[in-house]
């Protein structure tokens, strides 16, 4: 089980995303079409003084059953670890373990 103030981080993190994207989406498409140097200054400015945590990339994925961030299976939303357990325990449809 991941550390509890690293799941809230996370979930700080989520909510800022949500609360920013639309300002932050603004900002990006007005830079698009932007000519001036000046005016792409002052963009960049204001994409700078939003908070760090507001960026999607910041997100990071985690497994819903442990908060595990690596090994994560985006099909499930679940670490190797989690997953293969599951699947053994068959509440996974459709997963079956591979033999050749």
């Amino acid at each position: 089980m991941a550390k509890k103030n690293m799941l809230q981080r996370e979930l700080k993190r989520k909510k800022l995303v949500l609360k920013y994207s639309e300002k932050r989406k603004s900002i990006l498409d007005e830079l698009k079409k932007v000519n001036s140097l000046e005016e792409i200054f002052d963009l960049n400015e204001k994409l700078q003084k939003l908070p760090r945590n507001s960026s999607r990339i910041r997100v990071r994925n985690r497994c819903w059953k442990t908060g595990r961030p690596r090994g994560y299976s985006r099909y499930f939303g679940l670490c190797r670890n989690a997953l293969r357990e599951l699947a053994h325990d068959c509440f996974l449809p459709g997963v079956i373990k591979a033999s050749w």
